[in-house]
C-alpha cells in the first residue's frame, strides 16, 4: 500500500520524460498549485541525475511576460529561436511562460 504523502505529495513534483530521458521538475514553494497568484513569477528546480548536470539547475518562470517584447528581427523559426525540450514541456502547464536558467547552459 501507498501512504498518502506519496499520493499527495506536500510539494509540486513532475516526473518529465522528454526526448527519451527523464528529469524532476519540483517547486519549494507548496502553495504554487493551489493558489493561482503563485505562478505569476515563480522558480522551479530541474534535476536529471546525469553525468553532465553538476548541480541542480533553477528555473525562473514568468507566465505574464510578452511575446512582443522579443526582438522582432530574428526569426521566430530560426535556429536561435529553438527551446530546450524542458522548456517546452513547461509550457505544456504555464502556455506562453517564458523560462530563464539564470546563467546555466540550457541542456535536455
Amino acid at each position: 500500500q501507498v501512504c498518502p504523502q506519496l499520493r499527495t505529495p506536500r510539494l509540486p513534483v513532475w516526473l518529465c520524460g522528454v526526448s527519451g530521458r527523464h528529469g524532476v521538475l519540483f517547486s519549494t514553494d507548496s502553495l504554487l498549485l493551489s493558489d493561482w497568484k503563485r505562478e505569476r513569477v515563480f522558480h522551479l528546480y530541474f534535476y536529471t541525475g546525469q553525468q553532465e548536470q553538476t548541480t541542480t539547475a533553477r528555473l525562473t518562470i514568468d507566465t505574464h511576460s510578452h511575446h512582443w517584447e522579443e526582438d522582432r528581427r530574428e526569426d521566430p523559426s530560426g535556429p536561435e529561436k529553438r527551446r530546450p525540450s524542458v522548456e517546452m514541456a513547461i509550457r505544456t502547464k504555464w502556455a506562453g511562460a517564458t523560462v530563464s536558467w539564470n546563467g546555466t547552459d540550457p541542456f535536455f
